[in-house]
């Protein structure tokens, strides 16, 4: 149990930029600058899938690790003018637990936190099999999520998100594939003179998929590839009871 631990920490720890970066909002910052921000920021806290879709069952727990890279443009006019240090990639490891209930529900929560920064995110999770899934055919699920950022004295932004998934296991490895749609909403919130912002709300489709590996009973690692506008890369650690 102890190397299951260390290896969740380590994920938790994986290297980050070494500078802290922080955003604020600046006068003359355009309305244009201000969604393709939000939407940047919006796709980097949304609610990562990173499960197969079948269901871990009523007796299901789930307790994992999980560090995204989402990459942006920093060298763009809406980036370098709210900050002079954005990093390559948004790096956010997470902590996430999820628990199955009856009737094909899972329910789940996460906190994150983006690296060298003051931002937090925390969000939760619904999802439904469809399709429980067996030895010839593949498991079917819908899912919700919710997740909200703070630490940002400008803005507040927040992201709904729905999707549905396609898996089907093969020994030790489960493949799945989803699409979805994710709200972001973003509010300037700041008092800087000469600052005008409407708030930004707005539907972003995304596409994921993913690998699970289960390497030794009670483990799980999950690497998963998703785009929404920009690619974001994700890998996952987890204890599975």
């Amino acid at each position: 149990m102890k190397k299951i631990l260390s290896l969740i920490l380590l994920v938790m720890l994986t290297a980050t930029e070494t500078m802290a970066w922080n955003i604020n909002i600046p006068a003359g910052y355009g309305q244009g600058q201000f969604k393709d921000l939000t939407r940047d920021l919006g796709c980097a806290i949304g609610y990562r899938n990173l499960a197969p879709a079948e269901q871990l069952g009523v007796a299901g727990f789930d307790l994992t690790a999980q560090t995204s890279f989402t990459e942006i443009d920093d060298n763009s006019s809406y980036w370098s003018a709210v900050t002079d240090d954005a990093p390559r990639y948004i790096t956010s490891p997470s902590i996430r637990v999820r628990k199955g209930l009856p009737f094909g529900i899972d329910i789940g929560a996460m906190y994150t936190y983006i690296a060298d920064t003051d931002i937090q995110v925390y969000g939760a999770e619904i999802s439904k099999a469809i399709l429980e899934g067996n030895v010839a055919m593949p498991a079917l699920g819908v899912r919700a999520t919710y997740s909200r950022l703070t630490g940002i004295d400008d803005l507040s932004l927040q992201t709904a998100g729905i999707d549905a998934s396609i898996s089907k296991g093969i020994l030790i490895f489960t493949p799945y594939a989803g699409v979805g749609m994710l709200w972001i909403d973003g509010k300037y919130d700041g008092n800087t003179p000469g600052v005008s912002l409407d708030q930004e709300s707005f539907w972003q489709s995304r596409g994921f998929a993913g690998l699970k590996i289960i390497p030794i009973p009670l483990v799980s690692v999950t690497a998963e590839a998703e785009y929404a506008v920009r690619p974001i890369y994700s890998l996952k650690i987890g204890v599975n009871f």
